[in-house]
């Protein structure tokens, strides 16, 4: 990655949260199979897609961008998908380059590239590391076969500790997924023993969902139809907290709702997004927040991936939204992104983006009922039990 083109005259716009960072999400929409769970924009085809056409039309976009939002230093850059390790380590590179000549790279830039089991490959590994690729993060999802087929994942325990092992070989920074409450069946000491098993595997970050049956996918439609069972609130509750003790003893607490690491290796790309920071969202159906002239903008592309890249090709860029946010929405957005962070918010900065202060009378309310937590420093924070109910305590505090 250069960052020599990147050194324009233009200054960054000063906003509430420019201390946040600046980062580049890449969003890479092929994938091998849909997983039955998966509401992202995700799509499978039968012929593999042009490799070099996408970059071209990568390297468009980026520049549209950085035309949007000159002069600022990448802190973090992110692969998504869809499953990004099915990308060639030259697509890789080639789109890491095009990011350094739009931007200066921050020295200590985080770039990370997701991975599927399946797709992992310890050739293909060492070409995303020579590319630039510093962290991975591995859909792993469950330790237990009957569990992996039943979530309509291509891979095996077995393969998915092996890649595990590859990634480790490789990166010094590496993450995996797993999927917990995921069935009625799955006691509190199966999970113990999981989440035991993976934390033996892992060096110094984990994410941890619950299961959500998302809308427009395989399983919602299953669940509408009586054929799929999930735990009901109660059982995944105890999961949850069961979650929080064992990463804890292992010295890698949750630093957001559903992501633990041990203190300082915290995901730097996703903490510019719950720390409201801004981000360029590149490919299709990517999401962005720039800061611009015009104020903070709401950014989203075309999702379908071809009709994106006749689109990129034809004028540059792709985008379905390209929307103002008012001081309401971007106090809202603040609360509903910060929250999720066991550091909390900063009433200064909500006040600062949304032009109105909290409601000392329902901070003080949500504060008695132990859903909030005063830091030090001022901050405000969600307690483990009001980060079971977030969106309440959001809406609470947003009203």
């Amino acid at each position: 990655m250069s960052g020599a083109a990147a050194l324009a005259p233009t200054s960054p716009i000063l906003h509430p949260t420019s201390d946040a960072g600046f980062a580049v999400y890449v969003h890479w929409p092929f994938c091998l199979a849909k997983c039955p769970y998966c509401d992202f924009n995700s799509h499978v085809r039968l012929q593999p897609p042009d490799q070099a056409r996408y970059v071209a039309a990568f390297r468009r976009e980026i520049a549209h961008r950085a035309a949007l939002a000159p002069g600022r230093t990448v802190t973090s850059i992110f692969f998504g998908g869809g499953t990004p390790s099915l990308m060639e380590g030259r697509t890789v590179g080639a789109i890491l380059d095009a990011i350094g000549e739009a931007w200066a790279i921050d020295p200590h830039c985080e770039v990370s590239l997701e991975a599927n089991p399946t797709s992992v490959e310890a050739g293909r590994f060492a070409d995303f590391r020579a590319a630039g690729v510093n962290r991975v993060s591995l859909g792993v999802q469950a330790l237990n076969d009957a569990d992996l087929k039943a979530l309509g994942r291509m891979h095996s325990t077995q393969e998915a500790l092996d890649a595990v092992a590859i990634a480790r070989k490789y990166f010094e920074r590496y993450s995996f997924d797993l999927i917990y409450a995921r069935s009625p069946e799955q006691t509190p000491a199966l999970w113990r023993a999981e989440l035991e098993l993976a934390i033996s595997h892992a060096a110094e970050h984990l994410s941890l969902y619950q299961l959500t049956i998302e809308p427009d996918t395989m399983f919602e439609r299953l669940f509408k139809a009586g054929k799929l069972a999930v735990p009901d609130h109660e059982a995944g509750a105890a999961l949850y907290e069961i979650t929080q003790e064992i990463t804890a003893r292992h010295g890698l607490p949750v630093y957001e709702i559903s992501n633990h690491a041990r203190p300082g290796a915290e995901c730097r790309h996703n903490l510019v997004y719950w720390r409201y920071g801004e981000y360029a969202g590149i490919g299709p159906g990517a999401h962005g927040r720039l800061v611009t002239d015009e104020g903070r903008m709401a950014h989203s592309t075309e999702k379908r991936p071809e009709a994106w890249l006749e689109r990129v090709e034809a004028g540059g860029q792709a985008l379905v939204e390209n929307e103002r946010l008012n001081a309401e929405a971007q106090g809202d957005e603040y609360l509903l992104m910060g929250l999720r962070l066991v550091e909390g918010i900063d009433p200064a900065v909500f006040r600062a983006l949304s032009g109105r202060t909290l409601n000392e009378r329902r901070v003080t309310s949500l504060v008695l009922d132990r859903l909030l937590v005063r830091k030090p420093g001022g901050k405000l924070a969600c307690t483990p039990e009001g980060a079971l109910v977030l969106d309440a305590v959001v809406a609470d505090l947003a009203a």
